[in-house]
């Protein structure tokens, strides 16, 4: 699970493409539906990595969970461009629109969430890690149960 630099540079320039669309208006309701799916997908992808760790599926490397951590935080604060007024459908219920500030409050904890996982990374303390890991998979869960379809 080791991250080189050309990797690094990828995951940067695709960040930079995904944000430079999200800051464009959405010519289509499916182009929002995609660009919010491609952050949250890119974001459970590196949070996965950091769980086979906290389960000790995979030995604790401090540099690995630092970058995973770095990438969650920054992509955290990208799908929620996505969820615009007339851009309902995907996997998102209509709740979404309907429970905008419960949908808000969860954006909020997650990006709030998101940078505790990334300081407990910086301090490389496992056990920390792990509770930040939980709160983070918990605001998810909580999240995905009031506003995903299943």
């Amino acid at each position: 699970m080791k991250f080189n630099h050309y990797s690094l540079l990828i995951v940067a320039v695709a960040t930079s493409v995904i944000s430079g669309t999200a800051l464009a208006q959405f010519a289509k309701p499916e182009a929002a539906i995609k660009y919010r799916q491609s952050a949250l997908t890119v974001m459970g992808t590196h949070f996965a990595r950091i769980g086979a760790v906290v389960k000790g599926e995979v030995p604790f490397n401090k540099d690995d969970v630092i970058k995973n951590a770095a990438i969650i935080n920054t992509m955290a604060s990208l799908p929620w461009q996505g969820f615009g007024a007339g851009t309902e459908g995907g996997s998102a219920l209509p709740s979404v629109w309907a429970e905008g500030d419960k949908f808000k409050s969860h954006q909020d904890k997650l990006i709030s969430t998101a940078a505790g996982l990334n300081s407990a990374a910086q301090s490389g303390d496992l056990d920390a890690i792990k509770k930040a890991f939980a709160a983070t998979g918990a605001n998810c869960k909580g999240c995905h149960d009031d506003f995903k379809k299943k």
